[in-house]
């Protein structure tokens, strides 16, 4: 995992997923794109998903904010995909 300070480029809205984590059998979704700080919209940027009730935190452009973010990769269907997780995603501007 890393934290860093990004700045939120956008975010969508949540909607449910199924989850054979929870009781009810889905989970709260979000995914939000953050960008890395320099000044210019050429920086990294990442789209990362939101889970259960950070995915109803709302953030917006321009927003900074300090975000630990989980990389992760998985295989379906003999394809290799990159998926990034924010756990925990806290604003420190105004």
């Amino acid at each position: 995992m890393e934290t860093k300070i990004l700045k939120v480029v956008r975010q969508g809205e949540a909607f449910s997923v199924p989850s054979q984590k929870t009781e009810t059998g889905s989970v709260q979704k979000c995914n939000i794109v953050l960008r890395e700080l320099g000044g210019s919209k050429y920086e990294n940027e990442y789209v990362c998903s939101m889970l259960g009730n950070l995915a109803g935190c709302r953030f917006y452009e321009g927003d900074v904010v300090v975000a630990t973010l989980r990389f992760s990769t998985h295989e379906y269907q003999g394809q290799v995909f990159q998926e990034i997780l924010c756990t925990d995603i806290v604003k420190i501007n105004k």
